[in-house]
Parts: structure tokens; sequence; C-alpha cells
């Protein structure tokens, strides 16, 4: 039911105009985000997860990118069709997001305190006065250190995890309904990772925000997902809940993600597996299923059409392997 959805994606369609022709970076993607869950965005470098956040944010740069088609349902009401002005009132306000790398989302000129308040003087209204007061309770729940005197210091002044504290703050000042975190663990060694990632949690259940964290780690999406959605190639291609992605991924491609991490009990002498060949281009894909070059269990079919999102054991995949098709093929 869309009431218990805070988010709504249908046949999304993102592209980008080059010399070599259209690439096709987010291609009839469709998924929902419910309230108070977290759905996690998983895939290589390059399979889209980006530009569906941007394209969400209304941040996708036209020209030379281009919304193609599809829906963006938040609360009910289509995203796409609201104008700049009506969407600035949105970002930060209702939607806010988390990038990757701090250093470069937060202004070098301006103190961190200067930035948190101007979200909190834009969207809440308030005086300087309570917006520092806010922007210093904001940096305290984050777990800064001294909130005080980190308030007037300037972003190059700040280590990479408390930048990165710093833009969650930002994000969760105006108590936004919907967080978008991309990647915002990349730049950050393993210890702090780990804290960041239990302070989104902890401040999930504390504020009941609905999160969409799109990673290439699925470390981060067995921690903090309650649903799962695998990209590959501008494609969805497996949507679960977490629990089933672990338990049985179905894909060839999740499967081949799932068996690419380090077992902390498996054999030292053991390599690890992986996943051959590379991503392919948006401007060069082949004929049929995008996954085929790479796939081992691929068979003619593969090579002739792009598979469709089949229900399979409770979950969506698109893989011939779940068809008929497939079975009279084996027979």
């Amino acid at each position: 039911m869309m009431e218990d959805k805070i988010l709504e994606v249908k046949h999304l369609k993102t592209y980008f105009h080059t010399d070599a022709g259209f690439s096709k970076a987010v291609d009839d993607v469709s998924f929902s985000v419910e309230k108070g869950k977290t759905l996690g965005i998983v895939g290589e470098s390059g399979c889209g997860k980006s530009i569906t956040s941007l394209s969400i944010m209304g941040l996708v740069e036209i020209p030379p990118g281009e919304i193609a088609g599809g829906e963006i349902l938040f609360e009910g009401e289509d995203l796409l069709k609201k104008n700049e002005d009506e969407m600035r009132k949105i970002r930060g306000k209702k939607i806010a997001m988390i990038f990757q790398e701090p250093m470069t989302s937060l202004n070098p000129v301006f103190t961190v305190g200067e930035q948190i308040m101007e979200a909190l003087m834009l969207h809440e209204k308030m005086t300087k006065r309570q917006a520092r007061e806010k922007g210093i309770e904001m940096l305290k729940m984050v777990k800064i250190p001294l909130p005080e005197k980190r308030f007037d210091e300037y972003p190059h002044q700040l280590s990479g995890g408390m930048r990165q504290r710093v833009m969650i703050a930002m994000a969760l000042c105006c108590s936004p309904e919907l967080l978008i975190c991309d990647e915002p663990t990349t730049a950050l060694d393993v210890t702090i990772q780990a804290q960041i990632l239990d302070l989104i949690i902890e401040l999930k259940e504390k504020t009941g925000t609905s999160v969409m964290m799109i990673t290439h780690d699925l470390g981060v999406i067995a921690e903090v997902a309650d649903d799962v959605m695998v990209m590959y190639a501008g494609k969805v291609v497996e949507k679960a809940t977490c629990d089933q992605i672990f338990e049985k991924p179905m894909h060839p491609y999740t499967y081949g993600l799932m068996h690419c991490i380090p077992k902390l009990d498996g054999d030292d002498s053991e390599r690890l597996s992986v996943i051959e060949g590379m991503v392919p281009s948006f401007d060069d894909m082949p004929k049929g299923c995008a996954f085929c070059p790479r796939c081992s269990e691929a068979r003619a079919i593969c090579q002739e059409r792009m598979p469709e999102l089949v229900n399979a054991e409770g979950r969506l995949v698109r893989c011939f392997k779940y068809t008929q098709e497939w079975k009279e093929n084996v027979e």
C-alpha cells in the first residue's frame, strides 16, 4: 500500500547524451522504500546506483543528462513534475543526502556551523541564535567531541570521520522523512566506517527516518538493510529482503558478488573468487543480457534478448534460469 511507502520509483529512465549516442545509465528501474525501513542498493561502480539517487534529488545535470521517463512518487507526489523552486524546498527538508566524499560536499570557506545554520534558517525559519543552538545540539547527537569548538571550525580542520559526522548532522537537522546515503563510508578507514554505520542505524531508530543506502559493499548491506536491490548496467537484476539475499542469492551476478567476500573461517591458501570481465560501458551494451559476457551459466537465449524481472521464490530476479523457456531448453 502507498501509505506504507515513503518513496515509489516507477520505470525510471535517466539517459545521457554522448558522442557515441545515448547512455542508458538508469534503464527502466522500479522500487519503493517503506516508511522507517532501509533499502540497500548494491552493485559495482558504473551500474547506475548514484544516478538513481541524483535523479530522485533532481540533481541530474540537464544537458547532457535527461530523465527520459518514469515517475518518482514521494509521499504520493511526482517529483519529476516539480520545478526547481519546489524541489529546493524538498531537498534538505524532506529528502536529505549524504555524499561519499564530505570534503567535496562541504564548502571550504565557511565554518561547519555556518553550513548547518544555513539549512536550519532556510527550511525551519529559525533565527541565528536558534540555529546555532540546534546546530550544536546536532553535533552532540552525532557524537562529535567538543561540539561548541567544532561548530566554529572549517572543514579542513576536521578529520574525515568528523567531516562525515558533520554531513550526517546537516542531513538530519531538519528531520527529513528520507535519508539517501551514497557510499557514506567509502573514504573512511575501517574502524571509522563501523562507527558511522552504527550512528546511521541509531539515528534512524531514534528519528524513524527511512533510509536508502547506496553501496558496493555487501558488508554494509548486511549491517543496515531491510530490503536489497541489486543493480547491474543500469537495470535491477534482483530485489529481495536482506535475509533472502544472504541466505540464497539467485541472480548469477548477486551470487558472484556474495562469493567475492573473504570468509573469516576460510582456508588461507584458497584464492578469492572473482567475477571475470568488466561492467559493460553504457554506450556499448551487449545485445542480450548485459551480464551474459561474464556469466558462467549463459546460454544462447541470454545472447538474444534481455530477460524480464520474474517472480521466483518470493523475490524478483532478472534471469532466464527461472523461466519456462530455460526449463524447456534443458529438457
